[in-house]
C-alpha cells in the first residue's frame, strides 16, 4: 500500500485530507509542521506528501527545500495544499520541487485528479 504525508498544522484539515486520500487506498501518517514532517520522512519515505505552506516551527515552503536536499527526497510526489493562490507563491512552489499545487478548500475529486495526474493512481 502506498504510503501518504499529510502535514498541515489544521487537525481539521488532516482529518478531511485523511478521509479522502484513504478512501484512494493509501496508508497515513500526520505532521503538524515541516520539522515533524523531516522526522517522519527520515524514518520512513512516503510516497506522497500533502503539504501546507503556513505552518509554526517550519513552513512547507522551507520543507520542501530540506525534503529535496535529503537522501530519497526526491522521490515523494509533493503537493501543496495551501490558501496561498497567488502566481508568485505557486512558481516558488513548483521551483522548489512540488510537483502539484491545490488551492484550499479542496474536495475529494480536485485530490484524486491531481494524485491520477501525477502517477499515483
Amino acid at each position: 500500500m502506498k504510503r501518504c504525508l499529510i502535514v498541515d498544522d489544521s487537525k481539521v484539515v488532516r482529518t478531511v485530507a485523511r478521509k479522502i486520500v484513504e478512501g484512494l487506498n493509501f496508508a497515513i501518517d500526520e505532521a503538524v509542521n515541516g520539522q515533524e514532517a523531516i522526522e517522519a520522512c527520515r524514518i520512513s519515505m512516503p510516497d506522497v506528501i500533502l503539504l501546507d505552506w503556513n505552518m509554526p516551527v517550519m513552513s512547507g515552503i522551507d520543507f520542501l527545500r530540506a525534503l529535496r536536499a535529503m537522501a530519497d527526497g526526491e522521490r515523494p510526489v509533493v503537493v501543496f495544499c495551501t490558501t496561498e493562490n497567488d502566481m508568485a507563491h505557486i512558481q516558488e512552489a513548483l521551483g522548489a520541487g512540488a510537483n502539484e499545487y491545490i488551492m484550499k478548500p479542496f474536495d475529494s475529486e480536485i485530490v484524486e485528479t491531481k494524485f491520477a495526474q501525477t502517477g499515483l493512481l
